[in-house]
């Protein structure tokens, strides 16, 4: 297996993680593994590669990095069949980070899991300046139309806080240290990503994979 790395230096526990935890032999197994705990599939699910992102909801990085990039991609890439794409919580910004998370596999339960990741981008407002509370969670999921007895018992029970810990700590485990974070994969093949980098540097990756 080959791996190219895009603007940052060779990670070596991430490779070594890879290569401990799958057979080379079955590559695909390797994205199953890797996707394994994340968000739903958006995009076809049959898409040739795969974008898994680490991501946390306050990351100024990573709202940038919606905001732009990941409107294109899904635009010509995503909605066109050609990618699919995983999230993956690395709550990393504290307590308001993970409580996000949380809310956004409560939608989830609801079958709108994008939907309120995108609402929450969308009210995006700083990291650590409060905007991520009890009340703006609610909110959003109002917006989105879900059942708001459901979605506030949900995350009232922190059913979903041993899950975003987990990604968090399965994160570290492979090398992940910032977000966004992304490993683009296909069959054969993986590039991996750290930061918002421009469009151009996931058009590379597309073409080598």
């Amino acid at each position: 297996m080959r791996l190219y790395l895009l603007a940052i230096p060779a990670v070596i526990g991430l490779a070594a993680g890879f290569y401990l935890t799958s057979d080379v032999s079955r590559p695909y197994s390797l994205g199953a593994e890797l996707s394994e705990g994340g968000s739903p599939i958006l995009g076809d699910s049959d898409a040739p590669i795969t974008i898994l992102e680490w991501g946390d909801y306050q990351c100024t990085y990573c709202f940038k990095f919606h905001q732009g990039t990941r409107n294109i991609i899904q635009q010509d890439f995503i909605d066109t069949g050609r990618v699919k794409m995983v999230f993956k919580d690395f709550a990393l910004n504290g307590p308001d980070s993970v409580l996000a998370a949380e809310a956004s596999y409560c939608a989830g339960d609801q079958q709108k899991y994008w939907q309120y990741h995108d609402e929450l981008y969308k009210n995006w407002a700083g990291e650590n300046t409060g905007w991520v509370n009890r009340d703006s969670l609610a909110g959003f999921a109002d917006t989105i139309e879900l059942n708001p007895d459901e979605f506030i018992e949900c995350l009232d029970e922190h059913k979903y806080q041993d899950k975003v810990r987990m990604l968090y700590e399965s994160g570290q485990e492979i090398g992940i240290d910032a977000t966004p974070s992304f490993i683009i994969f296909n069959d054969k093949d993986f590039v991996k990503i750290r930061g918002n980098q421009p469009l151009e540097v996931f058009l590379r990756a597309f073409d080598e994979l």
